[in-house]
């Protein structure tokens, strides 16, 4: 998932589960060969506890997952049944414990040795955790080799979001998608919602004869939109990678093995702005070894899409809102092709380890901008987004600024600092290269992503790994105390390599003389700045300008009513702090029309500090709600519950 340089949360945290602990199995340590293999780990490693599902995959493992599904837009439910095929790890199990949440379970059944489905028991929890969703537990005395769950989805399913025809580029059909990251796959699956899990998977999907249905695996570019569709992924993958969309698509291919699927009216526009997407391919393969996924499509979603990009493999879903026309915003595209090898390939073991899949994808991730489009671009967006984590980090927050988390610090698995697992992730990586020198390093990175490929792994087994490959392999280059102060505790450690940009040095002098005597900068400078360049321009004003100075920026370079999102995300908040009611329309308007989260929360969070913004918030989020994904509703709500109901100050 994409969170940043420009794509990092200003909001903080992300808001939806608490926790409970469960047993949960060992995870593998051994490498996996095959780019087909299935989850099955040759040998185990010291058991991980996932305190966010109430699976227990120590007593037994899905291995693959059948659905049958039938998509229903005027009911907003997707229906029909899940069949999961079993391991039983442990010989004396004899219950399958399956995460669901706001599923309707009809029936359950299991096959005998003799090919017959025979009915189940079952019994969901008689209470829904508020994270975790509803407990099911079905009994397995015979320990089938298959069991089926006939179900349907609540109309509210948190994994997915239903838009009317009137929230879609082409105003004219429905359109549904699917966002399972971090544990809303069991909103719409009844399975083990767990990265520990890892499975292949086949479905065939139904939908009315106009929309195009696609899944994280083999989308056919010429298929038929007929309204009955058939997928297979071979790769082995977990829950949260499993995805699903609906609507008036198209496809506009980029390469022979890559392309875009979109509503029509964006479909070309997002291929000539992603047209790099194959050299992406060809640099991360040449550097991290090669793409082991087939193809690499991306669905291009609608604005209400909660974030920057989710990295489902063969379709990674994208936010329209990076598409600019001038490619200032492609490391999106960058960073979730580089979760084709951190991620998706080599999979985090519990949310705990989130830094596992975003910190090393985003150090990736910067090292395809660098090779693509130059070394001082891809310093810009790490000057951006350590600025960032400096604003983030603070005395309040220290038990989630630990890459390697302790049991009970995430109470939410969507509560991760993104500062944490992304920013100081990506910097703890260039730390080790910049030690080890690059071509040790990417040596490095390449065996590990072979060696755990197909496996979900905790940070003690990425500091075991990187022990024997690199500090004993090289010594005297890092010691242990400066590796763990990296893993283990919390801000950023003295030892974190600094990058210095000399564009952003002639940015904050640009900004330094107009504050100091109104003095704009050049129009020939600033007419070939970039977006990184804006942006840096804006975050280091300071945290209030007076309305006159608004009007002259405003004036200068039409901020307000900016089509671009990252502009906008840092103006409209500046706008609300320093009382520039101006604004105010345009920033309705552009709460309204944008669902992603860190690009609308900062506003939000702002106008709710103030009676009259608040008053603003909730005006605009009661015409914007309809149109918001669920995961986006409940963080505005939130925060205006939060301003309407203040907790008394500690004495």
């Amino acid at each position: 998932m994409r969170h940043t340089p420009l794509m990092l949360s200003l909001a903080a945290a992300l808001a939806l589960s608490a926790c409970a602990k469960n047993e949960t199995p060992a995870t593998a340590a051994t490498p996996a060969a095959s780019s087909t293999a299935a989850a099955a780990p040759a040998t185990q490693a010291a058991a991980v506890t996932d305190e966010h599902s109430f699976s227990q995959p120590d007593k037994v493992r899905t291995t693959d997952l059948a659905l049958d599904l039938a998509v229903d837009f005027a009911k907003k439910t997707l229906s029909g049944t899940a069949t999961l095929t079993l391991d039983w790890v442990d010989p004396t199990a004899t219950q399958l414990i399956l995460d669901t949440r706001d599923l309707n379970i009809a029936k359950i059944e299991g096959q005998g040795a003799d090919g017959q489905w025979a009915p189940l028991q079952f019994k969901l929890a008689d209470t829904a955790d508020k994270v975790l969703g509803t407990k099911l537990t079905i009994e397995t005395p015979e320990r089938p080799k298959l069991v089926r769950v006939t179900y349907s989805t609540s109309p509210n399913a948190s994994g997915l979001q239903w838009l009317d025809p009137a929230m879609t580029a082409g105003k004219k059909q429905p359109f549904m998608f699917s966002q399972s990251q971090q544990i809303h796959a069991r909103s719409w699956v009844p399975l083990q919602d767990t990265p520990q899990v890892r499975f292949t998977y086949t479905a065939h999907v139904t939908a009315p004869k106009d929309a195009m249905v696609l899944m994280s695996a083999d989308n056919d570019p010429k298929a038929a939109r007929d309204g009955d569709y058939t997928f297979k992924m071979p790769q082995a993958i977990p829950s949260y990678l499993l995805a699903i969309a609906a609507g008036d698509l198209v496809f506009q291919p980029i390469t022979d093995t890559a392309g875009v699927w979109a509503e029509p009216s964006m479909a070309k526009p997002a291929a000539t702005e992603f047209a790099d997407t194959g050299k992406m391919i060809d640099t991360a393969g040449s550097l991290y070894g090669p793409y082991r996924w087939g193809r690499y499509d991306i669905l291009v979603l609608p604005p209400s899409f909660p974030y920057g990009g989710m990295e489902n493999p063969r379709l990674t879903f994208a936010t329209p809102t990076v598409i600019v026309g001038d490619k200032s915003l492609v490391s999106l595209v960058a960073h979730e092709l580089a979760h084709s090898w951190s991620g998706n390939l080599v999979t985090f073991s519990t949310a705990k380890d989130a830094w596992l899949n975003e910190g090393l994808t985003s150090y990736v991730e910067n090292r395809l901008v660098e090779a693509l489009y130059g070394k001082e671009r891809s310093d810009m967006e790490l000057v951006i987004s350590r600025n960032e984590l400096k604003a983030e980090f603070n005395d309040e927050n220290k038990s989630l600024q630990r890459l390697a988390g302790k049991p009970g610090d995430l109470k939410d698995p969507d509560d991760n600092l993104s500062s944490t697992v992304y920013t100081k992730g990506a910097w703890f990586m260039q730390f080790l290269e910049q030690r080890y020198g690059r071509e040790a390093f990417d040596a490095f990175l390449r065996g590990y992503f072979d060696h755990f490929a197909f496996q979900s792994i905790s940070s003690q087994q990425f500091a075991d790994y990187a022990k024997a490959n690199l500090l004993d392999k090289y010594p005297g280059k890092v010691t242990q105390e400066e590796f763990d102060a990296w893993l283990y505790e919390p801000g950023i450690p003295t030892t974190a390599p600094q990058i210095v940009s000399p564009k952003f040095d002639a940015v904050d002098a640009a900004r330094k003389a107009w504050l100091e005597d109104g003095t704009l900068p050049a129009a020939d400078a600033t007419g070939k700045w970039t977006t990184q360049e804006w942006v840096h321009f804006i975050e280091g004003m300071p945290a209030t300008l007076n309305t006159s100075q608004m009007a002259a920026l405003d004036a200068a370079y039409k901020f307000t009513g900016t089509p671009n999102a990252e502009i906008a995300q840092r103006w409209y908040p500046l706008a609300v702090r320093s009382g520039y009611t101006q604004a105010n329309e345009a920033i309705a308007a552009f709460l309204q029309k944008i669902g992603r989260r860190k690009l609308i929360m900062p506003t939000y969070n702002e106008l709710a500090k103030t009676p009259e913004g608040l008053k603003l918030a909730e005006a605009t989020f009661a015409k914007a709600k309809p149109g918001y994904h669920p995961i986006t509703t409940g963080s505005v709500q939130s925060v205006i519950d939060a301003a309407k109901n203040p907790k008394p100050a500690q004495q």
